[in-house]
């Protein structure tokens, strides 16, 4: 199960989140192999005109388990002032060649307007 966060932006900002994953045992969740999403709507049922995809990697070396979920000034300018949603999610692929979802972080987002 996802775990769930608020963050509020300041439109027209630099924004970067980092998240530092580790496993069931405490120890950097290594990610070689991984790959990562994030995405933020207005809602969960807004059409993909109103979504905004974080910049998203896996740092190096994958073995420390950090991500990074980015989005630059000109796209949180572009953003309406107001709530959205979102998400996080991992993806690997098995040794089926089945690719695995896990969602990782989820909840809302405030865009705090700019007077600059």
């Amino acid at each position: 199960m996802a775990e769930y966060e608020k963050f509020t932006f300041d439109k027209g900002s630099d924004i970067a989140i980092q998240l530092e994953l580790v496993d069931n045992s405490g120890n950097p969740k290594n990610l070689t192999n991984y790959g990562v999403a994030a995405k933020m709507k207005r809602n969960y049922n807004s059409d993909s005109s109103d979504t905004t995809e974080f910049l998203s990697a896996v740092n190096a070396p994958p073995s420390d388990g950090i991500i990074t979920c980015s989005l630059t000034n000109i796209q949180t300018d572009a953003l309406r002032v107001g709530n959205y949603v979102y998400d996080i999610e991992l993806s690997y692929q098995d040794s089926n060649g089945n690719t695995i979802i896990e969602r990782i972080l989820e909840g809302k987002i405030r865009v705090s307007p700019s007077v600059t």
